[in-house]
């Protein structure tokens, strides 16, 4: 199978081909720009107690237990008959919304990178959005 042809990196005035979407010297940036914004959203953004939560053992074992339950595979994309590796576990109702749900594996779903900015994007519009509302 012939190699993907080599395309200009996405930096703007860099001249390096690669077949990805940056050169090797710009992935590396790219990636810790990516970590150094989470780990903002997580100090800054994020509350405490749901940072604290996210981070438990607790969580970790009830989120393999969902992946293993959905057979690792994006719950709304099966229901549409499509095949796709779940990426995320969510909370059906948010835990901002009701706390008491944050562990219950009934109020867990797998799903794909899209799905879950789709079904995010859902709940803002239904519970609101930012700190003064629920969501």
């Amino acid at each position: 199978m012939p190699s993907r042809p080599l395309k200009p990196c996405a930096v703007p005035g860099c001249s390096n081909l690669t077949q990805g979407r940056y050169c090797h010297e710009h992935q590396q940036k790219e990636q810790q720009k990516k970590y150094d914004r989470h780990r903002y959203y997580d100090e800054y953004v994020r509350d405490k107690n749901t940072r604290d939560f996210y981070h438990s053992k607790e969580w970790q074992r009830i989120r393999r237990a969902a992946l293993d339950r959905d057979k690792h595979l994006c719950q709304h994309c099966f229901a549409k008959k499509r095949i796709t590796p779940a990426d995320v576990v969510d909370h059906i109702v948010p835990v901002k919304v009701d706390w008491s749900l944050r562990l219950s594996l009934c109020n867990l779903q797998s799903l794909c990178n899209a799905c879950h900015n789709k079904k995010t994007a859902e709940d803002k519009k239904k519970y609101g959005e930012g700190r003064v509302k629920k969501f």
